[in-house]
């Protein structure tokens, strides 16, 4: 997105933040809060309409002792928004990435996905899918959540606690998403909700079904069971064009005399960056969602209540992966090279017929003939099965006593059975062009004659990953006098992830490149022609696998880990009422104490043999946290808080896997880190909040986190072995004080210094005539300023003696969302935008992106509803870029490296309400 449309987008929602409090706002009736007794439980969060979800969501952020937002359900099984993320994605900074369109993971506060906590029921949730893309991080080990797992029909509340305070569990340095599933006692007597949908995509134009039903049945608040179910299917498409692997080699294999002798020069001194693959994809997935949830509660007598929810959920995902490249060898880019690498197919030298470079020297433009294509046809299936199971109980001992706690366990299994490529291979001339906003290809031979490709190779693999987690917490609360109530608890937590790889590759590619088997693929190709700019050949596996008699085997399972990490963590919390300057100030104070024992095991490959190898380690600490709110007047608050926190990193940078070698006596160390810390912060915010009207809410907030221990890749020379922490004997002579001339690995490296200010405003247009007075706007706005030392292989990079800064990695400095409604009893619609600027990620980094999405509804009767949703109604584009050498924001040397479509996606549907 251009600078002019970023600054004209960012008006526009000030704008729309301004205009949705200025006329009449003083003198509207404020809403009423809870009496006297009341409290802002389930029951009150089930409401009717988007206009009193927001009403319900405003209530619970003012009388919130931290800095919180809410979204809750509109009804029984109706959330706002299709997608949990998607919802989110319109509080104040909140950003999300998609995936084949739809809302995929969270990044609050600039902080990326691994920074946000997502917890379920109360106990933390580490549920993940991955993306069919290498680049947006495949079968990744993190702890970041993937709202795609989950239908939004089966959630009645979502909240997102933005400060931290002694009673929350540490971590989640971002802050804390909290989903809760509904309960029985929320609902009198007997109810039942039934949601049907069917949509489409215009990329796919499949018919994608989406079923949901809950029925909850209460017997008088002694006895009640809920149950729902949700049920998705839908096909995703995202193609494209991309690039990959930037190089200079020289062009000395290549045809450079229609060059000029400069451009000559140039090439020839490997000056010159190219891109290895110059490709054309498209991803296509079958993707089918499940998602059961039971709650049973018991109240056998007034002051004691158990509660029992469980939750089960499986997501498949069957994937097809279709490229055409540039393929070019010994990282020779576009340029191929002159050796037969198909049998007796033997092309000449390539030829550089004409070349554009930009400032940087990468290439924008090249005419090349005699180049070496592939093409890539990918098959994969994956599923994700994820359960949980935790008892709640709650206890009123007395009038100033309350005992509650949880203990519970989940799983979230992901498994990769198959992920395969078949590779084939061409020669011919290509004209590649960048100069542009969008990236073209120009082949100048056919590309859909199969008499044009040879058989290249076969590559088999598969990828296990599991995650448990056994968590129990009690909690008691003493109030001491009408001021002061005295908080105490202590939990549990234990995080087991594991996980392995098998793999079988070039398979036949021997035997195909020597001729001695028939690489002619005649017999089981076909045309690809679902791109929109260029068709084909691929591969039909099963004719390939049956014409040559292979039989799918793995090799032994590799890349073996297990970590195992428990916590044992206590608070003592005070939250208190006081009066100061004659006005009503609340909040809390209290301390967070934390131990934690981590284990990693895993193998080391040494000598093509995997080695097991465990490592242990234990850190602990002690958070504060403050909160207060100052009730300036019934309308006005001013809220402050000052806490410290802890992110633990990734879990996969803490496992023990890598590799020993030893060539000519010179020895290398690769290895993941057990031996981590936290990332820890000292965290700042303070904000004022004005509430009028039914619904009306405008806050402007500031927030600061100055984040020690980030983690970045270093790699060290000449040191003894022993600094490795690997056990003696892994190889053999290699002994504690043997030099290790090159020793790679994750350290705790950087500080990082975050800056931002929301700006946040809802309102109905009561002031405007009928029927325009139906109307209404929910909008923010959020900036951020970061800083972090720049890294390049585990360095600080300096310039004239000073560390270059660069912004945090996954942060954007402007995200903003508007909202505008209207609605009756009888119908109603509403239309959003969410912007989200560039950002970095350590190879690269994401353009901006402004999403459209649309809702509207019928209500036939008092209990039947039509509805309407509409999801990227402008069919985003999103486009990422690379750099050369990991060089993004220090040399300016970027380009593009993959932009997709995902098309637009709408459903219609009935809710019946029983």
């Amino acid at each position: 997105m251009s600078k002019s449309r970023t600054r004209l987008a960012s008006g526009v929602a000030l704008g729309v933040i301004i205009l949705a409090t200025l006329p009449g706002a003083a003198g509207a009736q404020t809403a009423a809060a809870p009496q006297d007794g009341e409290t802002a439980d389930v029951e009150e969060l089930v409401v009717h309409g988007f206009r009193k979800s927001l009403g319900m969501a405003r209530e619970l952020k003012k009388t919130a002792e931290i800095t919180s937002d809410t979204i809750v359900a509109e009804d029984m099984a109706k959330f706002p928004d299709l997608n949990l993320a998607e919802s989110l994605q319109r509080l104040p900074g909140v950003a999300i990435n998609r995936e084949g369109g739809e809302g995929r993971r969270v990044s609050l506060r600039g902080l990326g996905p691994d920074f946000t906590r997502v917890q379920l029921n109360g106990m933390e949730v580490l549920g993940n899918v991955d993306s069919p893309m290498d680049s947006r991080g495949q079968t990744s080990r993190d702890r970041a959540f993937d709202f795609n797992i989950f239908a939004s029909e089966l959630f009645s509340k979502v909240e997102v606690r933005k400060s931290f305070s002694a009673e929350q569990d540490e971590g989640g340095m971002a802050g804390t998403v909290g989903l809760y599933t509904s309960k029985p006692f929320a609902y009198d007597g007997q109810k039942g909700a039934l949601s049907l949908q069917g949509g489409t995509n215009s990329s796919t134009k499949d018919f994608q079904p989406r079923l949901a039903g809950m029925y909850s049945y209460n017997w008088d608040d002694t006895f009640g069971i809920l149950v729902s179910a949700a049920y998705s299917k839908r096909q995703t498409e995202e193609q494209g064009y991309n690039t990959y692997g930037a190089s200079t080699t020289r062009a000395l294999a290549a045809n450079v005399a229609n060059l000029s002798a400069a451009d000559q020069a140039k090439a020839m001194n490997g000056e010159l960056i190219f891109q290895r693959g110059n490709r054309l994809s498209v991803w296509g997935s079958e993707q089918e969602r499940l998602g059961l949830t039971t709650a049973i509660q018991w109240r056998p007598v007034e002051n004691f209540t158990l509660t029992l929810d469980g939750l089960y959920g499986t997501f498949t995902n069957d994937r097809s992966e279709n490229h055409l490249a540039t393929r070019a060898t010994l990282n020779s880019t576009i340029l191929g090279a002159a050796t037969p690498h198909s049998g007796a197919l033997i092309s000449p030298p390539p030829s550089l017929n004409s070349i554009q470079y930009d400032q940087h020297n990468s290439i924008v433009y090249a005419d090349v003939s005699n180049t070496v294509f592939a093409t890539e046809t990918r098959r994969q299936e994956t599923e994700n099965t994820f359960s949980q199971l935790g008892l709640t109980g709650d206890w009123k001992l007395a009038d100033n006593l309350t005992i509650d706690g949880h203990i519970g366990r989940e799983t979230s299994d992901y498994d990769i059975p198959i992920s395969d490529k078949f590779y084939t291979e061409a020669f011919g001339g290509l004209i590649t062009d960048y100069r542009g906003d969008t990236a073209r290809n120009t082949y100048k031979w056919d590309t859909t004659d199969p008499n044009n490709y040879r058989a290249h190779e076969i590559d088999f693999s598969a990828t296990y990953q599991s995650t448990e987690l056994e968590n129990a917490e009690v909690n008691a609360a003493y109030v001491l006098n009408a001021s002061l109530t005295l908080k105490a608890g202590l939990s549990y937590r234990g995080f087991t992830n594991s996980g392995y790889q098998q793999a079988t590759d070039d398979l036949n590619r021997t035997a195909w490149e020597k001729g001695t088997l028939n690489n002619a693929v005649n017999a089981y190709s076909k045309v690809f022609n679902q791109h929109d700019d260029q068709a084909w050949i691929i591969v039909d596996w099963d004719k390939a696998l049956g014409h040559y008699g292979v039989t799918r085997t793995l090799g032994a399972p590799k890349a073996i880990y297990e970590v195992e990490e428990g916590t044992k963590a206590g608070y003592l919390q005070l939250d208190w009422k006081a009066d100061l300057f004659g006005m009503p100030v609340r909040g809390n104070a209290g301390l967070r104490s934390y131990d934690t024992e981590l284990t990693s095991a895993g193998t080391m490959a040494v000598r093509g043999v995997n080695t097991p190898t465990t490592t242990r380690k234990t850190y602990s600490g002690v958070l504060p946290a403050l909160n207060a709110v100052m009730e300036v007047s019934d309308n006005f608050q001013i809220r402050a808080s000052a806490a410290q926190n802890v992110n633990r990193p990734a879990l996969g940078a803490y496992a023990m896997n890598g590799t020993v070698s030893v060539d000519n006596g010179v020895v290398k160390v690769s290895t993941g880190n057990p031996n981590l810390n936290p990332y820890t912060s000292d965290e700042f915010d303070l904000s004022a909040e004005w509430y009028f009207g039914r619904i009306g809410m405008l806050t402007a907030g500031v927030f600061h986190k100055k984040i020690d221990g980030l983690i970045s890749s270093q790699t060290v020379t000449n040191v003894p072995y022993s600094s490795t922490g690997l056990e003696e004997g892994l190889y053999p002579g290699v002994t504690a004080t043997t030099n290790v001339s090159e020793y790679t690995r994750s350290v705790n490296l950087n500080e990082a210094k975050l800056t931002g200010f929301e700006l946040s405003a809802q309102s109905d247009f009561f002031f405007l005539p009928a029927p325009f007075n139906n109307m209404g706007m929910v909008a923010n706005v959020t900036f951020i300023d970061s800083e972090t030392p720049k890294v390049v292989n585990g360095q600080n990079v300096q310039v004239n003696g000073q560390v270059v800064q660069s912004p945090i990695y996954g942060m954007s400095d402007l995200n903003h969302n508007v909202t505008l409604y209207y609605e009756t009893e009888k119908w109603g619609a509403r239309i959003s935008s969410n912007y989200r600027s560039d950002y970095l990620i350590d190879t690269g980094g994401f353009n901006a992106t402004q999403y459209l999405d649309a809702a509207a509804f019928y209500q036939i009767t008092p209990r039947i509803r039509l509805s309407l949703d509409a999801v990227n109604l402008s069919d985003e584009r999103e486009e990422q870029t690379n750099s050369f050498n990991n060089g993004f924001g220090r040399t300016g040397a970027t380009r593009l490296w993959n932009y997709t479509t995902s098309g637009r996606t709408i459903f219609l549907g009935a809710n019946l309400q029983f």
